[in-house]
């Protein structure tokens, strides 16, 4: 039931608030209310929206500033309640989301609410005030770290903290880049170290210099599953101090009190995946984004923002220092880095650490040429592993070291076929085939989830000898068990890890020697310190070198390095350490510079490519996408879409190079029976791309108007895209 508004009188304030707001519904803006009081900017309050209640944030007080749109009523409507528990959401934390807003093309509440807690928007003045009372009493406990083993009930923060760790002596590498850092500057840094450089303890003396001044640190990694060791890891180096995570792994409660802690200053560091980016940082004073290069830090759907740039935006905007650190950066961060007379734009200050922690050497790179084994089989299909790799594995098993086989494939095949008719597991919802899971017997799609189990003949001739075809993570695994009896093999997928607590088992049983073999996908490539293997094998890695994705050849080598920097992480065996890349092309340029472990000479080649096809970082894109009931309702609105703004594109300088390109469908174009198309936008100029997507929205948005009875069901802009 709708709470009654509060009584006004005369001299009730006009408030600019927003709320979340479907793009379609045209909200886009700050919407009017009055309120008995004036308000900050920046304050939750709870107010009536149409039928609903819902919570907003108060953005300006009335009558706007010139730039802040208004969608004036003619009967105003009263604020319901004030969330007064909570401080006054900071100017800064409010100028990066209308930033975002702004950039990424979406409405400035759905962004602002996106990024608050789930559990905050729900919560009305007295639930939140209890909320913050059982906060404010755990909180009177002596300050602490997150634990694994905290007792039921108890918030994790606040238990008793460990003795202070003993600081590492630093390299001579390290010591240089944090002398770098001291002497600061205006420039985000780009830490370019190679695996096993020791980066994470350049963070957490930059990080410990931060909290000294009594600032916060907000620290960030792509993916869930690197948060754990880190945090245990920071934990351990900041002993007394108060950390909280910011991830979607979180309970919706545990998520609240986190976010609480860190906007009331009661969290020293925040460390989180690209959310954490908009968490509201009273005194921040360091920025730190591990792994920068990795696209888990795109929003893929919703708002489509890129948490690495905002963080730079965002220490430009609060004048602190931001430090992005990987073995592989981005082609983009790595162009920023370059000085002007190489090509580059400068923007960044790079900072190397080319030598290993100790001055072990990095895995020696051997490439398996399959043509040869081809050959030497007699023209039979090859064994999942080469005779010569399988031997090198067996000789670490018998040494008690461990190895790690790459394949980027779950599942135990990507598809069944029939012989006899040619039926293979399609999905009936997708453009896509259904994986064979031998595990539990289904035929599984990974892009709408829906699971059959396997028929027992073919569904279209009834041969009852339908076989795999390829290879996934479950079947290379049982190959190499029946290929290497004795030996311990192990998996590390999503398949594996999908329940709460398995990846740390499975991490666990790898660092205790309980694997010998350990089987993975790329969640097992990167971040982690296995100390004792001293192999890791690419099986499959040749897919990606012809893919149509521009960015597909980038992702690949900062994968297999990556990949290879789990071996010989341990000075004792890092001597004997290889990586073994089984290729079809083993003269293909990518190959070539990963055996000299030159990412600045593949840097080079790729961006000479780029700048010949005018692509990132030479050009910005955007593409507007859109879903429809069918494949000619997609394209027909992009289409439209088009044709609406050419105006527009006339109006663009010409030196801008302002470009439409044809409407075409996704690589996968249906998805859960929804059909998929999309156009991409290009131009040399970023601003005059920001212009003319502002204003094309509007365009745009009549245009969806009138092709919804045509079968359109949603539509969206991503501004940078990861693929095209």
């Amino acid at each position: 039931m709708t709470p009654p508004e509060p009584r006004l009188d005369e001299a009730a304030v006009r408030l600019g608030v927003v709320v979340d707001a479907p793009q379609h519904s045209g909200l886009l803006g700050v919407l009017d209310y009055l309120s008995a009081v004036p308000l900050p900017p920046g304050t939750l309050v709870r107010v009536p929206l149409g039928r609903r209640v819902v919570t907003g944030v108060v953005w300006a007080v009335l009558p706007p500033s010139g730039d802040a749109p208004v969608l004036a009523t003619e009967s105003l409507k009263a604020v319901i309640e004030v969330l007064d528990g909570l401080p006054v959401l900071p100017p800064t934390w409010r100028q990066l989301v209308g930033f975002a807003a702004a950039y990424y093309q979406r409405g400035l509440g759905e962004m602002a609410l996106m990024v608050l807690p789930p559990e905050l928007r729900q919560l009305d003045a007295v639930q939140l005030q209890r909320r913050l009372k059982r906060l404010d009493k755990a909180l009177a406990t002596p300050a602490a770290v997150p634990t694994a083993d905290a007792p039921a009930g108890v918030p994790a923060d606040v238990l008793p903290a460990p003795a202070a760790a003993t600081l590492p002596e630093l390299s001579p590498q390290q010591a240089l880049a944090l002398r770098a850092l001291a002497a600061g500057g205006a420039r985000p840094f780009l830490l370019w170290g190679s695996t096993g450089s020791g980066k994470t303890e350049v963070y957490l003396r930059q990080a410990q210099a931060a909290l000294d001044a009594g600032r916060q640190v907000l620290m960030m990694v792509p993916e869930i599953n690197l948060t754990p060791q880190l945090e245990a890891r920071v934990a351990e180096r900041f002993a007394g101090r108060r950390i909280v995570s910011l991830h979607s792994g979180l309970t919706p409660a545990q998520r609240l009190r986190n976010w609480v802690m860190a906007l009331q200053g009661n969290a020293d560091l925040v460390l989180g995946t690209r959310l954490s980016v908009f968490t509201p940082l009273p005194r921040l004073g360091l920025i730190v984004v591990d792994e920068e290069h990795d696209p888990s830090y795109k929003q893929q759907d919703g708002a489509r923002y890129s948490a690495r740039d905002l963080a730079v935006y965002r220490a430009h905007l609060e004048k602190v220092p931001v430090m992005l650190g990987s073995a592989t950066p981005s082609l983009e961060s790595w162009h920023n880095a370059l000085p002007v007379a190489e090509g580059g734009s400068g923007r960044y200050l790079r900072l190397d650490m080319p030598e290993r922690i100790g001055g072990g050497d990095m895995p020696r790179v051997r490439l398996l040429d399959q043509n040869h084994v081809l050959k030497a089989t007699m023209g039979q299909e090859p064994p999942p592993l080469s005779r010569p790799l399988l031997d090198a594995i067996a000789q670490r098993v018998e040494r008690g070291e461990q190895s790690l086989v790459l394949l980027n494939r779950r599942g135990y095949a990507p598809v069944l076929h029939c012989s006899d008719c040619g039926w293979k597991s399609g999905c009936p919802h997708c453009s896509a085939w259904r994986v064979f899971h031998k595990a539990d017997r289904t035929l599984r799609c990974h892009h709408c989830g829906f699971s059959e189990r396997v028929p027992r003949a073919c569904p279209d001739c009834g041969n009852q000898d339908i076989q795999p075809v390829g290879r996934g993570t479950e079947r290379l695994e049982e190959q190499l068990a029946a290929a290497l009896p004795g030996a311990r093999v192990g998996r590390i997928d999503a398949d594996v890890t999908k329940h709460k607590g398995a990846l740390e088992a499975q991490l666990a049983s790898v660092h205790a020697g309980e694997v010998d073999v350990l089987v993975g996908t790329q969640m097992v490539a990167k971040g982690h310190d296995f100390r004792r293997i001293t192999l890791v094998a690419a099986v499959n890695p040749d897919a990606a070198l012809f893919a149509s994705d521009f960015r597909a050849a980038e992702r690949q080598f900062a994968l297999l390095l990556q990949a290879a920097g789990r071996a010989g992480r341990d000075a004792d065996v890092a001597g004997h350490s290889e990586m073994w890349v089984q290729t079809w092309h083993a003269t293909h340029p990518l190959y070539q510079a990963l055996q000299r472990y030159d990412f600045a000479a593949f840097a080079t080649r790729q961006l000479q490519e780029r700048q010949m096809a005018g692509l990132p970082p030479y050009a910005s894109l955007a593409m507007l996408r859109a879903e429809g009931k069918t494949q000619e309702a997609a394209q027909g609105f992009l289409e439209a879409a088009a044709t609406a703004v050419q105006d527009l594109v006339a109006q663009a300088p010409e030196a801008a190079g302002l470009m439409l390109y044809p409407a075409v469908p996704t690589p996968v174009q249906r998805v859960a029976n929804v059909e998929r198309a999309q156009l991409m936008i290009e131009c040399g100029q970023r601003a005059v791309l920001q212009r003319f997507l502002s204003e094309a929205q509007a365009m745009w948005l009549a245009q969806a108007q009138q092709h919804r009875r045509s079968g359109l069901i949603r539509w969206a802009v991503d501004v940078d895209p990861l693929a095209i």
